[in-house]
């Protein structure tokens, strides 16, 4: 195991990006998990935290494999080999890509409530989770951020698979990855306690991180 819990992960990860100390940023974490993680940057950095929400798009009769991801401002990555590969129709992903849009927005207004999005604009943003696999979700949040004008955007994980991991730095301004295993199967092998996080959690840990001034102020 590389790591107790998403708690010593955080801390491990933040000290890792130290140098970020003292600097205007955002911590965007991927919930449920990487919100845990990105906790504890943020509060080591004292960024503002806050989270971001893409939700994987699932092969038809496979939902677990990803065919691509989409975020909550409509931005859309997808595996165009394999989906030629599935043969997956345009339709399907279109109706796929709305349903998980309205997932999307049914979880922001439970994690954030009526606290708007801050402006990413000229800010560090480290989007955080707590491990990567094949990193489609990720790519989504990366992509979307891209968008916003942030002056760095920084992708942050304790733990992930070489190749992944090396797509995302030709796609990130940077990225700090503790570990890269080889063989890599699955996140939650690389944890003692990997254990589901929940809403509540989330939404204990946003309220907690508002009251130390390190989340949007409504």
């Amino acid at each position: 195991m590389l790591f107790a819990n998403r708690i010593e992960a955080g801390k491990r990860l933040a000290s890792a990006l130290s140098d970020f100390a003292g600097m205007k940023g955002v911590v965007l974490a991927i919930p449920r998990g990487g919100v845990v993680v990105g906790f504890e940057i943020a509060r080591a950095l004292s960024f503002v935290l806050d989270v971001i929400v893409p939700r994987k798009i699932g092969a038809p009769e496979n939902p677990e494999l990803a065919i691509g991801a989409v975020t909550e401002d409509g931005t859309m990555i997808l595996d165009r080999d394999l989906i030629e590969y599935l043969e997956v129709s345009e339709a399907y992903i279109q109706k796929e890509s709305k349903y998980q849009q309205s997932e999307i927005k049914r979880r922001i207004r439970l994690y954030r409530g009526n606290i708007s999005r801050i402006s990413l604009k000229n800010l560090n943003v480290i989007i955080v989770d707590d491990g990567i696999a094949t990193g489609s979700t990720m790519k989504a949040a990366l992509a979307s951020v891209r968008k916003s004008r942030a002056k760095k955007v920084v992708i942050a994980v304790p733990v992930g698979p070489s190749s992944t991991i090396r797509e995302l730095e030709n796609q990130a301004d940077q990225v700090i990855c503790l570990y890269t295993p080889e063989p890599f199967q699955a996140i939650g092998e690389f944890y003692e306690d990997f254990s589901q996080t929940t809403d509540e959690e989330v939404k204990k840990l946003l309220k907690l991180a508002r009251q130390k001034g390190i989340v949007p102020e409504s």
